[in-house]
């Protein structure tokens, strides 16, 4: 500590003294690479919107012909997958559901695409997507219905020049039940929430009559 010491009061005597021989130096302005941010170029939506949509709009094809090869590129391998049951899925679950044809028989139709861009490498798509089949079928320990729509949101990331889905979560949509006609005999017609029907109450037993009142006996003339 001494020797460091003793060296910083040198060079501070000898700098004071070279600055009164030879007048004040003009010190150099440190570079602040900080100083100024880059501005982060404005996103082209519209371009961003047509190739995320031409994505999604893939998805009916790429099950029915079962392209696992598709899905490689265009999952991130760390997605977050949450299906229709709830449970939690992975990219390469998802593989091996296309590639087996587990839903090659369900035709699919996607619509209802609504694309919200973040920024230039960052967008969110919620969508519709239509199963024609019946296999789907969601019970509650009571009833089972058929479920044929579902909606989705799925979160896309640009990494190296190539959108990719990062998360996805899928839920169904449960359409209410058509009510059901009346029907023109009762006997026929449930009672509405699977009610018993209502018995008809019985036929009043009628009142039975009256024994007539004999007539009087005519005594015999005296």
């Amino acid at each position: 500590m001494r020797k460091h010491f003793s060296t910083t009061i040198f060079f501070a005597l000898t700098g004071g003294l070279a600055l009164i021989l030879f007048g004040c130096a003009r010190q150099p302005i440190a570079n602040n690479t900080n100083a100024t941010a880059v501005a982060e170029p404005t996103p082209d939506k519209p371009a961003i919107e047509a190739q995320l949509k031409a994505l999604e709009y893939d998805w009916p094809r790429i099950v029915k012909e079962r392209d696992g090869t598709a899905v490689r590129k265009l999952e991130a391998d760390d997605i977050l997958l949450i299906y229709n049951d709830g449970s939690e899925g992975s990219k390469d679950q998802d593989i091996k559901d296309i590639e087996t044809g587990d839903s090659s028989s369900d035709p699919q139709e996607i619509s209802d695409l609504t694309v919200n861009v973040i920024d230039n490498n960052t967008a969110v798509v919620r969508s519709r997507t239509a199963v024609k089949g019946d296999r789907v079928r969601i019970s509650n320990g009571k009833c089972e219905i058929v479920v044929h729509e579902f909606r989705s949101l799925d979160t896309f990331v640009r990494r190296n020049g190539q959108w990719q889905m990062v998360a996805s979560a899928t839920v169904p949509v449960q359409t209410a039940a058509p009510a059901a006609s009346p029907s023109s005999t009762p006997a026929e017609s449930p009672e509405a929430n699977g009610s018993p029907r209502v018995r008809p109450s019985p036929t009043l037993k009628g009142t039975p009559l009256k024994a007539p009142t004999p007539a009087p006996k005519v005594s015999p003339e005296q």
